[in-house]
């Protein structure tokens, strides 16, 4: 006998995957009621993205996560494209870090759940739909049909997703024409492999306690349509034809493939629906760009929904989360594109190839595609007179309070915003106890000849972007414009 089960909550978050979890621990730091429907009755046991990028490890940090987390190993160098260059930029995480993505999930679970988040395992999206004044999902659990009323739903379910199908959201780009093979073995002995193009084709393989990862593509081939994953001895086979080594004996693990398809939504946000990480972009994973552009969302998403939930956000503000992440995900999207081309093209693309080798020896060309790969070049348009430190994360500048010495992170532990009054800097800061309940306001004395020195203030999002920088005029209209632009009305 089957029953029906009906919940009412805040935001329905489908998928508890790393972008659901995190979007719902930052719901609740906001203060949002968060129900997550999740199909998998288990947490997946195969790690598919493994790498952090700087950014990503920034906003991890700005949370306290990676107090739970640790310190992954880090990589300095990674790839452009399969070529390889230093990924180091001014950061309190320079590089790449390595974490499984079954670890992240793992921890971004309990991290969720200690803040109160609903997780329902085992529930199959059935049915969505937008009634005008709330959003009402269907699924499919162990024990009957589950109706979950709420007021935002945002779907996080991955490249396939679920929700975007019932939906009918306009999905437009192009499918994959070219494919890499991959997966975990047990068992087999083979040189490890960087990027290493050979004559039939491109061969990865790292091993790792005993488990080699091995990624391959044959030149000239096309992508197969697809019902499920490749069988290991179609990889084996491959493998073999690329490199000579033949693999077949060994124990897989875990095996998939992936594509250069190229898709991204026209709209992040339809009405009460929203979407974020896969379910918004699908791109290849080449240098773990895909896992970190979909947290990055997450952070961007998560304080503007609990805000317009808590009724204090200014009209539009949820708006500029499509606009927002939208050209995010697009300048992703495009140099993933042009990754995948030196990447899996043949012997058409060593030009080009020989070309990028020689322009990245050049510090600002190396510089430029680093901040792009890593994140850390993101700067968003928030309005407001120009400053060199508007729309940029906050950079970490050594900043002194009256409790002693405090880096950017744990600026932004609360999730609220922060209002530096920087010593020095200019005069004196307007009455903002109006928003009291939304921004803390923080005297500070910056670094003598910091990024921060002489500034006067600096406005500061919760997800760590300047939102209104300089010295205060004499009326306080400016600050109190940006106030009002990002956190709403005075009380």
């Amino acid at each position: 006998m089957t029953t029906t089960d009906r919940l009412d909550t805040q935001v329905i978050v489908v998928g508890a995957g790393p972008v659901g979890l995190l979007l719902a621990g930052e719901l609740r730091l906001g203060g949002a009621d968060v129900v997550v429907l999740e199909q998998r009755a288990t947490p997946t046991t195969e790690s598919r993205a493994s790498t952090l990028h700087a950014r990503t490890m920034e906003l991890l940090d700005s949370r306290g996560l990676l107090d739970v987390f640790g310190t992954p190993p880090n990589e300095p160098r990674g790839h452009f494209g399969g070529i390889p260059m230093d990924l180091t930029l001014p950061s309190p995480f320079p590089g790449q870090w390595k974490m499984p993505q079954t670890r992240t999930e793992a921890l971004l679970q309990e991290w969720a759940l200690s803040l109160g988040v609903d997780i329902r395992r085992g529930h199959e999206l059935r049915g969505v739909s937008d009634r005008g004044d709330f959003v009402e999902a269907t699924a499919a659990g162990p024990e009957g049909t589950v109706v979950v009323r709420g007021g935002f739903l945002v779907g996080c379910d991955g490249e396939d997703s679920t929700v975007r199908r019932l939906t009918g959201a306009e999905f437009p780009g192009n499918d994959a024409g070219r494919e890499l093979l991959r997966a975990d073995v047990a068992g087999v002995t083979i040189p490890n492999r960087r990027f290493e193009r050979l004559p039939a084709g491109l061969a990865i393989a790292a091993t790792r306690d005993g488990v080699t990862r091995v990624m391959v593509h044959e030149f000239g081939s096309q992508a197969e349509p697809r019902t499920g994953d490749p069988e290991f001895g179609e990889i084996a086979a491959v493998w073999k034809r690329v490199t000579g080594e033949d693999i077949s004996g060994g124990t897989p693990l875990w095996a998939n493939s992936f594509g250069d398809a190229n898709r991204q939504l026209t709209r992040y946000r339809q009405g009460r629906i929203l979407f974020a990480g896969d379910a918004a972009h699908r791109q290849m994973p080449i240098g773990g760009q895909a896992l970190n552009l979909g947290l990055q969302d997450a952070f961007n998403l998560g304080w503007k929904l609990a805000l317009h939930l808590g009724g204090t956000a200014p009209e539009g503000l949820l708006d500029t989360y499509h606009s927002e992440r939208h050209e995010v995900g697009r300048r992703v999207l495009s140099n993933i594109r042009a990754q995948a081309m030196l990447l899996l093209g043949g012997l058409e693309v060593e030009p080009l190839r020989s070309v990028l080798t020689e322009l990245l020896t050049h510090d600002d060309v190396r510089a430029h595609l680093a901040g792009m790969i890593s994140g850390l070049d993101i700067r968003y348009d928030v309005g407001g007179p120009e400053h060199p430190l508007l729309g940029a994360r906050l950079p970490d500048a050594g900043l002194t309070t009256g409790e002693g010495p405090v880096n950017t992170a744990q600026l932004l532990r609360t999730a609220r915003g922060v209002l530096l009054e920087l010593s020095g800097g200019g005069a004196a800061l307007p009455d903002t106890s109006g928003w009291a309940d939304r921004v803390t306001v923080l005297p500070a004395v910056p670094e003598k000849g910091g990024a921060l020195d002489s500034v006067g203030a600096v406005l500061v999002r919760p997800d760590g972007h300047v939102a209104w920088a300089g010295a205060p005029d004499t009326d306080g209209t400016g600050l109190r414009q940006a106030l009002e632009r990002w956190f709403g009305p005075s009380r």
